[in-house]
């Protein structure tokens, strides 16, 4: 039988997970089972929560979206890449941050206590890039002119697509710190899945250790490689970007221990016993 896991606490993937967006991200759709299997954790008592690589909204914003769905998320169980960047910037003395994204990037940095510019503003000791349709060169320029000044360079996310309804959409945080990093040779620490940064989080989050966190997502480069690297538990969905076909020719760092084709599929894998 499959290895039953202690469900110490779950960390659920959005897109291609729980829901699936429109390309604009202006809409969500419920995938199949997500509401039972939330409110089954809540009935028991098992923490949960949401972290999305998402970062163009502040958890404020997105979370009643996902609420009018009818998913148990609130602002206090909804992260993103900006939530862990936040804590990352002020840990590591960042007084001022210039930012590649949206206001809405912005203002979620500016609401977690980190000091935010715009590209057009000198002076930032860190460079943070999200998500951000109308980058221009001018952006991708002062971005390169502070990195090579010295400043740390930050992605939201690393990753190229991710699912939507209408199959995969664009990473703009990709394409854009690439670009930077084609010029000044400096590597973007990820913020968001699948770093080390992203499951310490959580975990702190959930009141777990790492090795307690059973990562739930359809990402074998995002969730699952970043629940092997921490030693957590990775469990891959079908309902993404992936097939089952797709988990099965993992490499073993992106390897999840179970594969399950719907949500419900989850419960019985999470005993106490």
């Amino acid at each position: 039988g499959a290895v039953v896991m202690a469900a110490q606490g779950v960390m659920f993937d959005l897109d291609g997970t729980l829901i699936l967006s429109d390309r604009q991200l202006g809409q969500y759709r419920l995938l199949p089972h997500a509401v039972e299997v939330l409110e089954h954790l809540q009935a028991r008592g098992v923490p949960f929560l949401a972290l999305t690589n998402g970062s163009a909204y502040p958890a404020r914003a997105q979370a009643p979206r996902l609420a009018a769905l009818g998913l148990p998320i609130t602002p206090d169980n909804l992260y993103t890449p900006n939530s862990v960047a936040a804590q990352l910037f002020a840990a590591r003395g960042a007084k001022r941050v210039m930012v590649l994204g949206t206001s809405g990037v912005r203002d979620a940095l500016e609401e977690l206590g980190t000091a935010t510019c715009a590209p057009s503003d000198a002076g930032a000791d860190a460079v943070y890039v999200a998500w951000h349709p109308d980058c221009t060169m001018s952006d991708i320029h002062a971005a390169c002119s502070a990195v090579l000044d010295g400043a740390a360079l930050y992605t939201a996310s690393d990753v190229p697509f991710f699912a939507t309804q209408s199959g995969p959409a664009f990473g703009y945080s990709c394409a854009i710190a690439g670009a930077i990093h084609r010029v000044t040779g400096v590597d973007a620490e990820v913020t968001g899945k699948p770093s080390l940064h992203a499951l310490d989080y959580v975990a702190a989050r959930l009141g777990v250790p790492r090795e307690g966190v059973v990562v739930v997502g359809d990402d074998p480069r995002v969730e699952i490689e970043m629940a092997r690297a921490g030693g957590a538990l990775g469990i891959g969905v079908t309902t993404g970007t992936t097939s089952a076909a797709g988990w099965a020719a993992q490499d073993p760092h992106r390897a999840p221990h179970h594969v399950i084709d719907r949500l419900d599929q989850l419960l019985p894998l999470l005993t106490q016993d």
